[in-house]
């Protein structure tokens, strides 16, 4: 059964850390995926190794970690008390606790499932990734701040969700994320009656530039051109390397000019990257080729969206590359 949501529920909800930048109403519709769970007695939740598939949220209570020692023995390496979260890596990629976790007696727990937080990604996107942007940030903090086997943990954990959901050379989201969150944007912009921008970019003659240069080369015009992308666009859009050269843009509450414009400042900052200038080669500067098309000015549903979107780019590419092109309204 769900948790319940009244003023005590939405207000110890506030003082999770996790949920902490969510408004009330956001509040409210994550609720519907925690679960109260209640130790009777001294409970185990889960032991070192087992496959996990959910996270837990302290409301009262505490609950000790421990992992193994060589001896047989278990070390106690943390505890937690009302407002922290574990094991959230599990929900993630299934992975294999990293310690074992005993509630106290009558420890009082919210428990949120992988298929819950899933379910939380594919239709409210913004929420998601709002609990995950905090709990990196706490994760690091606490990476800071322990040593020893704790540090250990930590850092394993961070590692297993950034690799879930970003791609690891560019940190930027990743294509698993996209194509698990773009219907879920899609619908609530169509929902609220809002604009949605969808920008589709390649890197111009990225393969002639890994022929000609090696792809450690190559590597470095990527590395290049990421800081770029997120100097110009904004903390809103959803920024994902689809694979390769290839980037996809959703920005949120955005018509098309407005999308045009933020891609040009992005094809201009890139050209006039001195990555390949000094290399001695035929190829001496980077540059990009976009595709943009706007719900609902362009299209009415997702797969149309995508379509304009991919049919803007080649005409960027037919029309000599290193430009934005935006998609024709019907």
């Amino acid at each position: 059964m769900a948790l319940t949501t009244s003023p005590e529920a939405r207000s110890f909800l506030h003082r999770v850390a996790i949920f902490q930048t969510l408004s009330e109403d956001e509040l409210d519709r994550i609720a519907v995926h925690l679960t109260p769970v209640t130790a009777r007695d001294r409970t185990t939740l889960f032991r070192e190794g087992a496959e996990g598939e959910e996270l837990f949220v302290v409301r009262r209570g505490s609950v000790a970690a421990k992992v193994g020692l060589p001896d047989g023995t278990q070390q106690e390496v943390a505890r937690f008390g009302e407002g922290d979260f574990f094991g959230e890596m599990s929900i993630f990629e299934r992975a294999p606790r990293s310690a074992t976790c005993e509630a106290e007696l009558g420890t009082e727990l919210l428990r949120l499932s992988e298929a819950d937080f899933h379910g939380l990604l594919a239709r409210e996107p913004d929420i998601a990734i709002k609990v995950m942007y905090e709990m990196l940030r706490i994760t690091s903090g606490r990476l800071e701040n322990t040593s020893g086997i704790l540090g250990e943990m930590v850092r394993w954990g961070e590692g297993a969700k950034k690799r879930a959901v970003t791609d690891e050379f560019t940190g930027l989201f990743n294509r698993r994320f996209l194509d698990d969150s773009l219907s879920g944007m899609f619908q609530r912009a169509k929902s609220a009656r809002r604009s949605l921008c969808l920008v589709m970019l390649d890197l111009d003659h990225f393969n002639s530039i890994n022929q000609e240069y090696g792809q450690a080369v190559g590597d470095e015009v990527i590395a290049a051109v990421v800081p770029v992308f997120r100097s110009v666009y904004r903390e809103s859009d959803v920024l994902a390397r689809y694979g390769g050269d290839e980037f996809t843009f959703v920005l949120p509450d955005t018509d098309a000019a407005t999308a045009r414009s933020l891609s040009q400042q992005v094809c201009r900052a890139v050209e006039s990257l001195d990555v390949l200038a000094h290399r001695g080669g035929a190829i001496t500067r980077v540059t990009t080729s976009h595709g943009i098309a706007a719900f609902p000015e362009h299209a009415n549903d997702l797969q149309t969206l995508s379509a304009r979107a991919d049919e803007a780019l080649y005409a960027a590419k037919a029309a000599g590359r290193n430009r934005v092109h935006v998609a024709q309204a019907d």
